[in-house]
């Protein structure tokens, strides 16, 4: 049980949460500034005073709101209305839904991203107790830790409590989902789907434990070494990720912000028990040199995305460097899965005698050969495999796109291999996941 917050000591332990985290947030700030920048260092100072940044933040406050399901996840403008709800719970055990999570995940918040500072002041805790917990219990320790005006602290408070309330009546936008449902009598009920993101978070936090946990992967390792273990782990195959808001996640909330933007989406079909038999790429010195060209998917990625950068030259704005990015972020999970592909065959396989290729693709395409093979182990565990592979990634790809028009230099493929590091998360996680 909760312990209540009222005692004088406990407005003082709010009171130094408070100071800390504003604190946190000035010296980054003063750090910037210059030498004999006296007038910003005092301006800046005086704003991170207590008082004067909360009367800001209730200013603020108004700008967001603590939503579970967003409206702008269908379309980044859509100016309707969002929604704090935990879920029906008249729809039972055997549906999924935000009801099942029975508010375990946290809340999201949408709005003005320039305003995220103000929930993050609200997510403060204080004796397991949240600020904006305290603020809706309106408790005393709150009040007397915010002002020496009562009057004026419990008006704060009000203000941030209210971040859980829609602005205004709930409408719908042409830009939001909407289906018409009939109702009878040429009469219908306007339905605006919303996008559950707390759901989605949970699910998020759940599949990435069970993917990169330090758990499941001693499960993994027990089980290719045939060793007993503790537990089990989850495999999800075939899973896609779609990406909200581009190059910033948070504008369209706060929690697509901490998952990067992304949404895992599992596989809605019957399993495939039957898959084409995959050769190891042997009499070659590189995948990257023609096995990924064979690829037909690949192909076709690559041919739309040269056609794309011809079509767009010489311009570049967000939506152009935004779609490039989805266009080479569709081409590195197709070579996450050629790569898991290859992973999957008999551990080894690179030391057939007709297997050229070079040693750091032996690195990153048969990284089972070192449970037997220790000399393999130690030196792939002191290479630096994974630049190499970036590096090859971005020739090969300035290669599949140079054209006339669009000539890859040295200077693009500096370009694709920064591109590369900060776009290329999935493939990242994919070569620290099988070290």
């Amino acid at each position: 049980m909760d312990a209540p917050i009222n005692q004088p000591d406990d407005s003082d332990c709010i009171r130094a949460v408070i100071n800390q985290f504003l604190q946190e947030r000035l010296k980054p700030k003063l750090d910037k500034l210059k030498e004999g920048e006296d007038e910003k260092h005092q301006k800046l100072l005086e704003a991170h005073q207590p008082e004067i940044w909360i009367a800001d933040a209730a200013r603020r406050v108004s700008q967001i709101q603590q939503v579970t399901h967003a409206i702008k996840y269908t379309h980044p403008d859509a100016k309707g209305t969002s929604l704090n709800s935990s879920g029906n719970p008249a729809a039972g055990e055997h549906l999924i839904g935000t009801h099942t999570l029975n508010g375990s995940a946290p809340s999201d918040v949408v709005g003005n991203a320039a305003a995220l500072d103000v929930y993050k002041f609200l997510r403060l805790e204080v004796n397991g107790k949240t600020l904006l917990r305290l603020a809706g219990d309106s408790a005393p320790a709150l009040v007397d830790a915010l002002s020496a005006d009562t009057e004026v602290a419990q008006g704060w408070m009000t203000v941030f409590a209210n971040i859980t309330e829609p602005k205004g009546e709930p409408t719908s936008h042409k830009l939001a989902k909407q289906l018409y449902w009939p109702l009878g009598n040429s009469e219908y009920h306007l339905l605006a789907p919303l996008f559950p993101t707390a759901l989605v978070h949970g699910i998020y936090s759940g599949i990435r434990e069970d993917r990169f946990s330090e758990a499941a992967k001693t499960a993994r390792e027990a089980r290719r070494n045939k060793q007993p273990h503790d537990h089990g782990f989850r495999e999800y195959p075939n899973f896609a990720i779609q990406n909200f808001g581009g190059t910033k996640p948070q504008n369209i909330s706060q929690l697509n912000s901490e998952r990067h933007g992304e949404n895992y989406l599992l596989a809605a079909l019957p399993p495939s028990w039957k898959s084409e038999r995959i050769s190891p790429p042997l009499n070659m010195e590189s995948v990257f040199d023609r096995w990924l060209n064979r690829n037909k998917r690949i192909y076709k990625l690559t041919t739309i995305l040269r056609g794309f950068l011809v079509k767009v030259q010489p311009v570049n704005n967000i939506n152009i460097r935004d779609k490039r990015a989805e266009l080479v972020a569709s081409i590195v999970d197709e070579i996450v899965q050629f790569a898991a592909q290859l992973r999957d065959l008999s551990p080894g396989w690179s030391q057939h005698e007709d297997c050229h290729l070079n040693t750091d693709e032996c690195y990153w395409l048969d990284p089972y050969r070192g449970l037997d093979d220790k000399e393999f182990a130690a030196e792939r565990s002191k290479s630096n495999w994974r630049e190499a592979i970036y590096d090859r990634l971005g020739n090969w790809l300035n290669a599949r796109l140079n054209t006339d028009k669009t000539p890859m230099s040295d200077a693009e493929h500096a370009e694709w291999r920064s591109v590369l590091k900060a776009e290329l998360r999935m493939l990242r996680e994919e070569l620290d996941y099988h070290e």
